[in-house]
C-alpha cells in the first residue's frame, strides 16, 4: 500500500489536553450516548480576546459580533455574554436566535440582527433596541413602518452594501464588477434610493453605519469593498447623516489541518486520482468537483482550504493592514481618520478549537480486501458531523477503548458510514486513513467542530438519536462537565471523571 494520506487536525490547548483524556471521553458517551457533541466555553472567551487584541494593536474601538447561526449552543452564548459589553455582541438571523440570545443573557443593546427578516423578527428586534442590518430599502420601509404602528422607539440600522465595483482602463473610463454576486444587500449602484429611504424614515430609524457581506475569503476583495463602503459613509456625512460603524461581516477563516505538507500531498493525489494514474481515494472515484474528460482536469474543487497559515484574529489583522488600492491607506488607518467604529460577525473563526464530537464505532467490515480498505459503521450520520458538507477534509482521532489497545496494529484506509438506511449516508466520501483498525466500542473524536458541524445540519431522520451536547471546563487534575444547556458562567459544573 502506498504511503497512508493523513489530514491530521489542528488542536491547540486546552482542546488537546481533551483528547488525551481517553477515559473521560469514553466514560461521557458511555452515560450520554453516542454521537455527543463536547464544548469547551473558556475558549470561545479566550477567542474573543484574540480578536479584540487585533483591535487594540491597531487602536480601533467596535464589537465583535458572534454569528449565532454557527452553533446552537447556550453554553457559548452565555459565556459570551459574560464578556464585555462594550466589545462582544452576538448577531442573529431569526426570531428563534434572537429570542435565544436574550435568554442566555444578551440585552438588545448588544444584538445585530442580520439575514432574512420576517415582521416578527423585525418587531422584537425593534422592540428589545437590537441593530438591525438591513438587506434593501424595502426592508427599511417595513421596519419603519412598524416602529409607528407600534410606537417604538428609533431603530438603529446598519445598510448592508454589495455589487462593489471599481474603476478599469484608461483613465477610470470602464468599470467591472468587484465583488461577487450576492443575495445580501443593495448594489452600491442602487445607493441614492436606499439614501432617499434613510432620509424619508430619520424619524423611525438611526442611520448607525454601513456593512458587506462577501463570500469569500479574498482579503484584497475584502479591503477594497470597506474602502468603498468608507466612501458611501463620507457621502451620507455630506447628506447630513451621520453614519459611525461599519460592519465587515465575517468570513476570516480556520486552519483544520495541521501540516501544509499533508494537504498539499492530498490535494496533489486526489487530482492524480481523478486522472487515473493512481487509485481512486474516495467512495466511488467521488472527485470534489473535478472530472477527468480526455484526459485533462475539468472543474474545480469545492473544498474549504484545511490548512490556513493565518486565519482568525490573523486575517483580521491581515486585512486592517493591507494598503487600499484607491485611497492609498490601510483599512485601520482609513477607519481611523474618520472616526469609525469597526464591527466584525465571525462565526466559525470564534469557535475555533471551542469543541469536538465524538461517535462510538459500531463495525468494521472490509470494504476492498485486495486494497486493504474497510467499511467502519458509525453511531451518527452525516447530518451529525458535518465537515464535509461545508467542503472540510480532517481525520477524526481515534480513541481506543482500554489501555492494551492503544498502540498496536497498522496504519488502514477506511471509508466512515453512518447510521442511517441510505446509500448516501457518509461521513466521508474520502478514505480516511487511521493508524490502526478501529474495533466495535472504539471511539472517533472529529476535532474542531463546533463551527457550523455538530447541529447546523442535525436532524432527527429514520428517529434516530441526535447529539446531545455537554460543556466542560478542566480544573486541577480533572474534567468537569455539566448538559449544555446547564452550563451557566457563574455556577461550577458538576460532573467530573478521574
Amino acid at each position: 500500500m502506498d504511503a497512508p494520506l493523513y489530514l491530521r487536525p489542528r488542536v491547540d490547548p486546552p482542546l488537546a489536553a481533551l483528547l488525551t483524556d481517553r477515559p473521560f471521553l469514553h466514560s461521557l458517551v458511555d452515560a450520554l450516548g453516542s454521537p455527543l457533541n463536547v464544548l469547551l466555553p473558556e475558549a470561545v472567551a479566550e477567542n474573543a480576546a484574540r480578536f479584540r487584541a487585533v483591535y487594540r494593536r491597531h487602536h480601533l474601538t467596535g464589537r465583535v459580533y458572534f454569528a449565532h447561526k454557527a452553533n446552537r449552543s447556550s453554553a457559548l452564548l452565555r459565556r459570551l455574554a459574560a464578556e464585555d459589553p462594550a466589545t462582544v455582541g452576538v448577531d442573529v438571523a431569526s426570531t428563534e436566535e434572537l429570542r435565544h440570545a436574550l435568554g442566555c443573557g444578551f440585552t438588545g443593546d448588544r444584538i445585530m440582527a442580520t439575514g432574512p427578516k420576517d415582521a416578527a423578527f423585525l418587531w422584537l428586534a425593534a422592540r428589545v433596541g437590537a441593530t438591525v442590518n438591513l438587506d434593501s430599502p424595502g426592508e427599511l420601509e417595513r421596519l419603519s413602518g412598524l416602529v409607528r404602528a407600534h410606537g417604538l422607539g428609533r431603530v438603529a440600522v446598519l445598510v448592508r452594501l454589495s455589487g462593489f465595483e471599481h474603476a478599469t482602463g484608461h483613465g477610470g473610463a470602464g468599470t467591472r464588477l468587484l465583488s461577487r454576486r450576492s443575495r445580501f444587500g443593495t448594489p452600491v449602484r442602487d445607493s441614492e434610493a436606499l439614501l432617499s429611504a434613510l432620509e424619508r424614515n430619520a424619524d423611525a430609524v438611526e442611520f448607525a453605519g454601513a456593512a458587506y457581506h462577501l463570500d469569500t475569503t479574498g482579503v484584497e476583495e475584502k479591503a477594497r469593498a470597506l474602502e468603498q463602503c468608507v466612501l458611501f459613509m463620507d457621502e451620507c456625512r455630506a447628506r447630513g447623516l451621520a453614519p459611525r460603524a461599519l460592519d465587515i461581516g465575517g468570513g476570516f477563516g480556520v486552519g483544520y489541518v495541521a501540516e501544509a505538507e499533508e494537504w498539499e500531498r492530498w490535494t496533489t493525489a486526489l487530482t492524480e486520482a481523478v486522472l487515473g494514474v493512481r487509485p481512486p481515494l474516495t467512495w466511488r472515484g467521488h472527485g470534489y468537483g473535478l472530472r477527468n474528460e480526455g484526459g485533462t482536469v475539468r472543474g474545480a474543487a469545492a473544498l474549504y482550504s484545511a490548512y490556513r497559515p493565518t486565519a482568525g484574529p490573523g486575517y483580521l489583522d491581515e486585512l486592517l493592514s493591507l494598503p487600499a488600492p484607491v485611497l492609498g491607506h490601510p483599512p485601520a488607518t482609513l477607519l481611523l481618520e474618520h472616526l469609525h467604529d469597526l464591527y466584525i460577525e465571525p462565526g466559525r473563526s470564534l469557535v475555533d478549537q471551542c469543541g469536538l464530537s465524538l461517535a462510538s464505532v459500531l463495525d468494521v467490515r472490509p470494504a476492498d480486501m485486495d486494497a486493504g480498505q474497510y467499511l467502519v459503521r458509525l453511531a451518527m450520520n452525516a447530518g451529525d458531523m458535518s465537515l464535509e458538507e461545508h467542503g472540510v477534509l480532517v481525520d477524526p482521532v481515534l480513541l481506543p477503548r482500554g489501555e492494551a489497545a492503544s498502540g498496536d496494529g497498522e496504519p488502514v484506509g477506511v471509508y466512515l458510514t453512518g447510521n442511517l438506511c441510505l446509500e448516501g449516508d457518509l461521513i466521508t466520501r474520502r478514505l480516511v486513513f487511521l493508524p490502526r483498525l478501529p474495533r466495535a466500542g472504539d471511539l472517533l473524536a472529529f476535532a474542531n467542530t463546533a463551527g457550523y458541524a455538530m447541529d447546523f445540519h442535525a436532524h432527527h431522520a429514520q428517529h434516530q438519536p441526535v447529539a446531545r451536547t455537554v460543556a466542560v471546563e478542566r480544573r486541577g487534575d480533572s474534567w468537569h462537565w455539566c448538559p449544555d444547556e446547564d452550563y451557566w458562567p457563574i455556577t461550577p459544573m458538576g460532573g467530573t471523571v478521574g
